[in-house]
């Protein structure tokens, strides 16, 4: 069962992307916010999801966002403010401060290096 719950987090995560209009930001955001769809409680989908894959959801979640992250800012014309709603973060600062912990880098510069 936990390599089933594994698949259907991993499509229902999957299916938010690509992001295409900064009207339709992402809503799934937390482990918690695909426990719920999925009915079940959060540490069940944790459990299984880790140990299928090795890594806990929010990893996952949080490597999906970047991944896309870097895709807006390589592809669109989109304000890094603009990437930060799009992707569901509520101020640009939270976006810049998570970016550039997960990376190492900050968005601008990212998007500087890629032009």
């Amino acid at each position: 069962s936990a390599s089933r719950i594994t698949k259907v987090f991993l499509e229902l995560l999957e299916r938010q992307f690509p992001i295409e209009s900064t009207d339709a930001p992402l809503v799934l955001k937390t482990p918690q916010h695909y426990a719920e769809q999925l009915a079940m409680h959060v540490n069940h989908l944790n459990r299984s999801v880790k140990e299928i894959t090795g890594k806990p959801t929010s990893a996952l979640i949080s490597e999906r966002i970047i991944t896309e992250a870097k895709a807006l800012l390589q592809h669109t014309d989109w304000t890094i403010a603009e990437i930060a709603y799009a992707l569901g973060f509520e101020y640009p600062t939270y976006f810049n401060n998570y970016f550039k912990r997960i990376t190492g880098t900050a968005p601008s510069s990212l998007r500087a290096e890629l032009v």
